[in-house]
């Protein structure tokens, strides 16, 4: 199975993490979640991996522009909805590999699961 990431291409960790993964030899193919969409299904099965919690960025600038309503009392169902419709709320990079799936980058731990 091919390594997946999936982020947005502007975003500075994305960078570092296709940078690292690059220098370091690991093939992987990049999925852009804002320009080539992000299903419902593969998001539930990240929400069911990891939790909603963990995958939506409230210190992001998309999550701070919302109105006081829709951030108040979030739950399952309205977070996914939120993360549906606009992808840059989702904490990045969320990597797909070796049937397994993580949220975020870190070179050490990185080094330690997918380097050579």
């Amino acid at each position: 199975m091919t390594m997946i990431l999936y982020g947005i291409s502007n975003c500075d960790t994305v960078k570092k993490a296709r940078r690292w993964l690059d220098e370091q030899g690991v093939a992987y193919r990049f999925h852009d979640v804002r320009k080539d969409g992000l299903d419902a299904e593969r998001l539930q099965g990240w929400i069911d991996a990891l939790g909603w919690e963990k995958l939506l960025n409230k210190a992001g600038t998309t999550f701070r522009k919302l109105p006081d309503a829709q951030k108040d009392g979030l739950d399952a169902a309205s977070a996914k909805a939120l993360m549906l419709d606009q992808p840059a709320m989702i904490r990045r990079p969320v990597v797909e590999a070796a049937g397994a799936i993580s949220v975020g980058f870190s070179p050490a731990d990185w080094q330690a699961r997918f380097a050579a």
